[in-house]
């Protein structure tokens, strides 16, 4: 769901904005809030802005305001305008000189200006959250930001049509952006990360939501498909009312052809939500055909993000989100939370039944506002979605949503028609759940359960780091059958060590010494914390391994090169995108270098060690005392040109060619020619890969095109 025009590039003229408030989320997310004048009059609930390098100062008014200038006492002392309320203050500035209002006692006052009331109201919240963020009330600032592009986007005014409501709105979102280009959560979570937890840079990954990819194409049928979907349409049993148009004929074309792909993997995925979907839209009284919309909004992928920010299975704007209970932070977003968001998207689409009595208009609302829609119902007199889309009032990407929703609904209720039998379904997870009130880290959950961490966040897709909230409860979910076991292991742990301790499996040959090793803790530590009388280890016990907070290792079992590599810094890297590349944790190449945050402007190399297993050990060193030349003697680097282990990016294949060869074991590469209707997400199914590998191994590539030559890594 987005609250915004993602096309606007060709129609920046009949669109508001012209300016996105765009930043770069955590761990290479996107996080991109485009607002646009179609949510001028739908945005309800307060908007979340997206925190930099040097604030905005605080400028002077287009008159002067006492909120705005009023110094601050103290950076505990928070500023709210005197006009607080949701009435906009009077045009009249508060600083008139007394002459000028004596000047003219008996002059008629001035008629009434709506838009200038408004934009005094904006003036007057926007400077007032400057103030507050310059004296360090960051969450006052970000209230006081709310308020003013709120207030614009909930007047009744057209903003396009005055040059003035336009200029001051990109005005404030340019200055808003200046100061939060990462979002809110974005700025907590830097201040968190400073703290070094276990899990500061262990996030979940993105996938990109499909929408974005069928959005922008509008594919026509020919006249047998069109003709094969009419006589279909009359024997399909939908609770949503299906009409076939040569627009709904042509994304069946497209799903049915290039775009197979993506609708089978959306319709497999679908098995393990479609019972629990279904039952929540029913027990909310729409219609339960609606489950399609989610299909053709993420393929039914709890981790889809938009490139306007939008998350989850139903793609839930953060603003909007949180109008329907959906709350995010740096550790658990409900928007990825399968069973949360199902509830909130049918409440949300039940109201917006309510406001049109029609479900297309409701479908359209939901994907670009219940603003745009209301507004071009309002501009041509006909509450009727076709209309509408014939006079090209809707943005385009809402004139395409309807017909592919339709089109995912038709092919979906008729799988023999369209090949779609021997599609092997996804079972749905079964799972317990435990509520906990205390941080701990899903590895050490997945050490108490003998599973694995994947799966537990694949159980916990709402979780964005390795470990639960710091504060509060949160349902956290188990495999099935294992709640008692998670239960009784996790009461050998003390609650405020969940986070850093872990559990180790003892194997044949370990000893107490080696194990301490291997966690670097001492004998000492592990025998009192297990209460061991005796040095003897049994096979396949479970010690408890004390670790001390802040000297947690990014890998439990990680160790590192002792030689130092050499990396130099191309454009475009920062901490996040090296670390990831060589298979280390960006809070070590921080402690390595000296860095704080994620920017490495202004440095050309950077010192790292690379990642080895305590298995691989031995093997390294082989390879180091063979390959050193002479004249190398006492140097303790080395520039990266050695294939490190462990690592499969292609930046490091570029760097690593000449051990590369050597290296069998570790991928194929596969050349790919990009052939036409291909996109990232079905070359990565056709390679059983990830989307964010071909990124990756690809320098970051974001869009593709025909004849493209893509890197691909196919596993041996």
């Amino acid at each position: 769901m987005r609250l915004t025009s993602l096309h606007f590039q060709s129609a920046v003229s009949q669109h508001l904005v012209r300016g996105v408030l765009c930043g770069s989320l955590i761990g290479q997310g996107l996080i991109c809030a485009s607002l646009i004048v179609a949510a001028s009059s739908c945005a309800t609930r307060p908007a979340s802005f997206v925190p930099p390098g040097s604030a905005p100062a605080i400028q002077p008014a287009a008159a002067p305001r006492q909120a705005a200038t009023q110094p601050a006492k103290a950076p505990q002392e928070e500023i709210t305008p005197q006009d607080s309320s949701s009435t906009p203050p009077s045009s009249t500035p508060s600083a008139v000189p007394a002459t000028s209002a004596s000047s003219a006692p008996a002059a008629q006052a001035p008629a009434a200006d709506p838009v200038a009331d408004l934009i005094s109201h904006v003036e007057m919240q926007y400077q007032a959250g400057l103030v507050n963020y310059h004296a360090g009330n960051d969450e006052a600032a970000k209230q006081n930001f709310d308020s003013a592009l709120n207030a614009l986007l909930d007047s009744h005014l057209d903003i396009r049509s005055d040059d003035r409501l336009q200029k001051e709105f990109e005005r404030v979102v340019q200055g808003v952006n200046e100061l939060y280009p990462g979002g809110p959560s974005a700025d907590s979570d830097s201040q968190h990360a400073s703290q070094g937890t276990a899990d500061d840079d262990q996030q979940q990954k993105s996938e990109p939501a499909p929408i974005d990819e069928t959005n922008g194409m509008t594919p026509s049928a020919d006249a047998g498909t069109l003709a094969k979907a009419e006589a279909e349409i009359k024997h399909t049993h939908s609770d949503l009312p299906l009409m076939m148009t040569p627009q709904v004929a042509g994304f069946i074309s497209y799903f049915s052809g290039r775009g197979r792909g993506v609708f089978e993997r959306a319709y497999a995925r679908s098995g393990r939500y479609h019972d629990m979907i279904a039952a929540t839209l029913k027990e909310e009284g729409i219609p339960q055909d609606l489950i399609y919309l989610a299909q053709a909004e993420s393929g039914f992928h709890p981790l889809a993000v938009s490139r306007a920010g939008a998350r989850g299975i139903w793609q839930f704007m953060a603003s909007r989100g949180r109008g329907y209970g959906l709350y995010h932070n740096m550790y658990v977003d409900d928007r990825q939370d399968p069973e949360k968001s199902t509830r909130a998207a049918a409440r949300h689409l039940k109201d917006l039944y309510g406001q049109f009595g029609d479900w297309y208009l409701a479908m359209a609302a939901y994907n670009s506002g219940p603003g745009t829609v209301q507004a071009a119902v309002k501009r041509t007199g006909f509450a009727d979605f076709w209309e509408l889309y014939n006079r090209n009032v809707l943005p385009r990407e809402t004139r395409n949503y309807v017909p592919i929703i339709l089109a995912v609904t038709i092919m979906a209720k008729n799988p023999s028609q369209y090949g779609l039998d021997d599609v092997n379904m996804d079972e749905p997870a079964d799972y317990d759940t435990v509520t906990i009130n205390y941080p701990v880290d899903l590895r050490l959950v997945a050490q108490c359960l003998n599973s694995t961490q994947a799966e537990l966040q694949d159980l916990n897709p709402s979780l964005l780091r390795l470990s639960t909230p710091r504060t509060g409860e949160f349902i956290l979910r188990l495999p099935a059958g294992t709640k008692d076991q998670y239960q009784t292991a996790i009461a050998a742990i003390p609650p405020d060590m969940r986070l850093w301790w872990r559990y180790h499996t003892v194997h044949s040959g370990d000893t107490l010494a080696s194990v301490a090793h291997t966690y670097r803790v001492t004998a000492k530590s592990i025998s009192e914390a297990n209460h061991l009388e005796t040095p003897h280890l049994d096979a396949d016990a479970k010690l408890v391994i004390p670790i001390a907070p802040g000297k947690h290792p990014q890998s439990d079992t990680a160790t590192y090169a002792r030689r130092i590599t050499r990396y130099h810094v191309h454009r475009g890297d920062t901490v996040e995108s090296v670390a990831e590349n060589f298979g280390v944790s960006p809070q070590m190449l921080r402690r390595w270098n000296g860095l704080h945050g994620s920017s490495l402007s202004g440095r050309k190399v950077l010192a790292l060690h690379l990642p080895v297993t305590p298995s691989h050990e031995t093997e390294v060193a082989s390879t180091r005392s063979k390959s050193k030349r002479p004249g190398a003697g006492s140097k303790a680097t080395e520039t990266a040109t050695a294939k490190p282990p462990a690592t499969k990016s292609a930046e490091i294949e570029r760097l690593t060619a000449e051990n590369e060869r050597d290296d069998k074991a570790v991928a194929a590469i596969v050349r790919h020619k990009v052939k036409t209707g291909e996109t990232l997400y079905s070359i990565a199914s056709l390679y059983k890969t990830t989307v964010a590998a071909l990124k990756r191994d690809n320098r970051n590539v974001a869009v593709i095109h025909p004849g493209m030559i893509l890197i691909v890594q196919v596993a041996r």
